[in-house]
């Protein structure tokens, strides 16, 4: 019993850190001041249609979707929502996959 829990602990090990590999990450916004209507571009790391449904700006309680103009494993680009009043918002995530998940990215931005 020992010596299979054992040998799979390797691979439970290996599974985990290919997992926390491809999640999404944004890392940087320019500009990262905007209007309502303009398009700012995120950089980051596996951000492509496959991993990312939707991008939100967020605070507190209130989540404003955005339009996705451009998709790539290493960039997005988005509009500033009309719904978007003034203020500094997070940018999050919706994960694709069967189980979906909003995830808060460490990246802001203000809306004039």
């Amino acid at each position: 019993m020992k010596m299979s829990f054992i040998a799979l602990l390797p691979l439970a090990t290996a599974l985990v850190l290919l997992a926390q590999q491809t999640m999404p990450r944004m890392t940087t916004v320019e500009p990262a001041t905007g209007k309502v209507g303009d398009v700012l571009a995120v950089a980051g790391e596996n951000l492509d249609k496959d991993q990312v449904k939707e991008v939100y700006l967020t605070v507190g309680s209130t989540d404003v979707k955005v339009e996705i103009t451009e998709q790539a494993g290493a960039a997005i680009k988005f509009k500033i929502p009309e719904k978007a009043a003034s203020g500094r918002y997070s940018l999050m995530i919706l994960t694709s996959g069967k189980e979906p998940k909003l995830i808060e990215q460490p990246v802001k931005i203000t809306v004039e």
